[in-house]
């Protein structure tokens, strides 16, 4: 009659010698998944941050230049700071009223890559300066 042996420390390990193989891979889209998800947000963040950058800049031109030359000068200065992956999805509009000068642009978030596809809403950004005044 054969007698029950404990495995032993070596014994356990050789059947279980690709689980972590099989884990690994079996979490790799998750991961990968993950990723991309992660890099999308970036991207929608730092279009955020484009938008906004890009409205202070036309504003401020925009508050130095005279009346008829507003809103050219505002769309330079806009789309200027732009890198050029998001100057094609993006859009500067000025306005004055009351001493008030204000800037809006709009800019389309890309999908993964800067320059491809970009989604169908965009980042919106907004900035206001007091008119300066003529001497």
């Amino acid at each position: 009659m054969r007698r029950w042996r404990h495995p032993g420390p070596d014994r356990g390990r050789d059947r279980e010698s690709g689980q972590v193989t099989i884990e690994f891979l079996g979490m790799t889209p998750v991961i990968v998944a993950t990723l991309v998800v992660l890099w999308q947000l970036v991207l929608v963040g730092y279009t955020y941050t484009l938008a906004g950058n890009a409205a202070d800049e036309a504003v401020r031109a925009a508050t130095a230049a005279e009346r008829g030359a507003r809103q050219g000068a505002c769309q330079e200065a806009g789309l200027d700071k732009l890198p050029g992956a998001w100057e094609g999805g993006a859009a500067v509009n000025c306005g004055t009223a009351g001493g008030y000068v204000t800037a809006d642009v709009r800019i389309e978030v890309p999908i993964l890559f800067p320059g491809t596809v970009s989604f169908p809403f965009t980042v919106h950004g907004h900035a206001g300066a007091v008119e300066e005044e003529d001497d």
